[in-house]
């Protein structure tokens, strides 16, 4: 029996997720775990352009992954609705269907992230943090463009997700990306 065909996806995911975060991982340093579950988004600016008369939604899924000692998510522009139906973006770079693992280093006292949308080969390394009432992300694309990614208004219910980019004087952020999301009913 050659390797595919033993693959199932249930032996993977079964292998891949985990109920919830790992022993070893305080309380105080799980940054991530409310983001566990689905969410809708309401896109209101991407790759620097003002979206929201395009009313671009996409969606978000998240949960505990690698005996809980990551959170993995995947982030869909359009919806899968949408895209099963033929309904793409206007705009073919609004294309997003990729995942980012954001995995706890213990010894850095930080969560390491990696984003990886293959729709358009855009991929970034950043490491993430609690500052204050955000979990801010800082790091590079694969170019090496400076990057900062921030979950700010966290409610159990709600959260805005924006990114930014360095301008070249190295103090501009400017914005690239901003989305509300609202948490889906479980079901």
């Amino acid at each position: 029996m050659s390797p595919i065909e033993s693959y199932t996806p249930q032996a993977f995911l079964s292998a891949l997720a985990a109920p919830g975060r790992a022993a070893d991982i305080d309380e105080a340093d799980d940054v991530y775990g409310w983001l566990v579950g689905s969410w809708s988004l309401q896109v209101l600016h991407y790759r620097g352009y003002d979206v929201r008369n395009e009313n671009l939604a996409g969606e978000v899924h998240a949960g505990w992954v690698l005996e809980g000692r990551a959170v993995q998510d995947v982030w869909i522009m359009p919806v899968r609705e949408d895209r099963r139906a033929g309904r793409m973006a206007r705009d073919p770079m609004n294309d997003m269907y990729g995942s980012t693992l954001r995995a706890w280093d213990p010894a850095l006292r930080a969560w390491r992230i990696a984003w990886n949308n293959p729709a358009r080969g855009h991929r970034e390394m950043q490491i993430g943090r609690r500052i204050g009432e955000e979990i801010v992300q800082t790091g590079a694309r694969a170019d090496g463009q400076a990057t900062r990614w921030r979950f700010t208004d966290i409610g159990v219910n709600r959260f805005q997700w924006i990114g930014e980019a360095l301008d070249a004087d190295g103090k501009t952020w400017r914005l690239e990306g901003e989305f509300i999301a609202t948490r889906m009913a479980a079901g």
